[in-house]
């Protein structure tokens, strides 16, 4: 078979198991999926702030409970004075189709805060069959 008829899949090698191994660990330092996020909060006390960053209306309609609404422009350092700087953050926002969650991230670490992005957003919340909370 020549390199032409190769799948997109087939054309580039994959990784070695070593790198394979670090690229993904290093994603779990940027990002957590909904599964984490719903077990630490049944845990009780999870160990970091979840943000949601939608529309206080779109969080109002829904959200994850134990979330609190933030939106990228109200995210100030004197804002976040409350929590200590060492406190981790987790942002969401609608879904795969939304870039909230990471434009959030990005607020966050300029401000020198630990972020990361919850994978799915509401939309994926909702497709693992979770609750959501309203007002």
């Amino acid at each position: 078979m020549s390199i032409s008829t190769l799948s997109p899949v087939l054309a580039v090698s994959a990784a070695g198991s070593e790198s394979a191994y670090q690229h993904f660990a290093n994603t779990l330092q940027f990002e957590t999926d909904c599964w984490d996020v719903n077990h630490a909060f049944e845990q009780g006390e999870p160990g970091f702030i979840l943000i949601d960053v939608r529309s206080p209306e779109q969080y109002q309609r829904g959200h994850i409970p134990g979330a609190i609404n933030m939106l990228r422009g109200k995210m100030i350092a004197s804002r976040l004075a409350e929590y200590p700087d060492s406190t981790l953050f987790v942002t969401y926002c609608a879904g795969p189709h939304c870039n909230g969650a990471t434009r959030a991230a990005m607020v966050l670490a300029k401000l020198g805060r630990p972020v990361k992005i919850m994978l799915g957003g509401i939309t994926g919340w909702i497709d693992e069959g979770f609750n959501l909370t309203q007002g």
